[in-house]
């Protein structure tokens, strides 16, 4: 009887640890047209740690309509992009070593995909977050926001 119990408690417990794990994380895609399929992403207040995963499902390579991800403040987005530009493919649109990154995945092409994980303690209630992608000019359209669930 305690072992029966012991199992059914178990696989009560089980959908929310799989929930809690799958909220924790998000698929986002950039496509040869320019886009990404989200516009905002909400974190969820439990999550200690975020995945972001980055799908590019066209077929173009990197060097013609390469895509990556950057988070950073949406104060610190013009900066960025700029250093990224002057910093050039070879670093993925990214300055090295730039603080005012929080996270990015690296630069993908057609049929690639990148993950990176952030820890959401390193977030302040309060600030905006922009998300882009740094590849020259694509942020025009690939940009959304990124907020802190209450």
């Amino acid at each position: 009887m305690t072992r029966q119990l012991l199992l059914l408690a178990l696989l009560a417990a089980a959908p929310a640890v799989a929930w809690s794990a799958e909220h924790c994380a998000v698929d986002i895609h950039g496509t040869d047209q320019m886009t990404f399929d989200k516009a905002e992403i909400t974190i969820p207040k439990a999550c200690t740690s975020f995945t972001v995963t980055l799908a590019h499902p066209g077929e173009m390579p990197k060097n013609v309509m390469g895509h990556n991800w950057v988070l950073s403040s949406q104060a610190d987005m013009q900066g960025v992009l700029d250093d990224g530009l002057k910093a050039g493919e070879a670093q993925d649109y990214v300055k090295p070593g730039d603080t005012r990154v929080i996270a990015h995945t690296r630069l993908i092409g057609g049929g690639e995909k990148d993950s990176v994980t952030l820890d959401t303690r390193s977030l302040k209630a309060g600030t905006a977050y922009s998300f882009y992608c740094s590849f020259p000019f694509h942020s025009t359209l690939m940009k959304g926001t990124l907020a802190l669930g209450s």
